[in-house]
């Protein structure tokens, strides 16, 4: 029997995917039931609960600028508790359209079981990822929105 994957494989394989983009094997690393929230997004956005949000969460949008990205600086600390991580890092990289370089730091606190996230607080700058993208007014008027 194959042992599951911890959660710092779990974690790297996150951070990998993200960066070479593979959308569609990013939601088989959470449980069905999952529990997800980005506490610093300042919209606010709900937490997603299950693998079938996190396909849309993580479904392409065509929207904002392309960019290369690889994860970097990678921290993991272990905790007293088996199934949880702490992980810092940051995505480093260039946007497509311009090449401008950037550094987008995060942290993430991750409980994973059974080989599959089965909760995780993402905590990242909101503003500078949307500004790399191009999206930092549609983030302001999303925020402003909602005032």
């Amino acid at each position: 029997m194959v042992e599951p994957r911890g959660p710092r494989e779990v974690f790297l394989a996150l951070v990998h995917g993200v960066a070479e983009e593979r959308w569609a094997e990013l939601p088989g690393l959470y449980a069905e039931q999952t529990h997800v929230v980005h506490p610093f997004d300042p919209r606010r956005a709900p937490a997603l609960r299950t693998r079938d949000e996190l396909r849309e969460h993580f479904k392409p949008t065509g929207t904002g600028l392309a960019l290369q990205r690889r994860p970097a600086n990678i921290t993991i600390h272990q905790t007293t508790d088996p199934e949880v991580i702490v992980a810092e890092f940051e995505y480093q990289g260039t946007v497509a359209d311009t090449g401008e370089p950037f550094a987008l730091p995060g942290i993430f606190v991750l409980r994973v079981r059974d080989g599959e996230i089965v909760s995780s607080r993402d905590y990242f700058d909101h503003l500078t990822a949307a500004r790399i993208r191009g999206r930092l007014d549609a983030l302001l008027a999303a925020v402003n929105a909602r005032n």
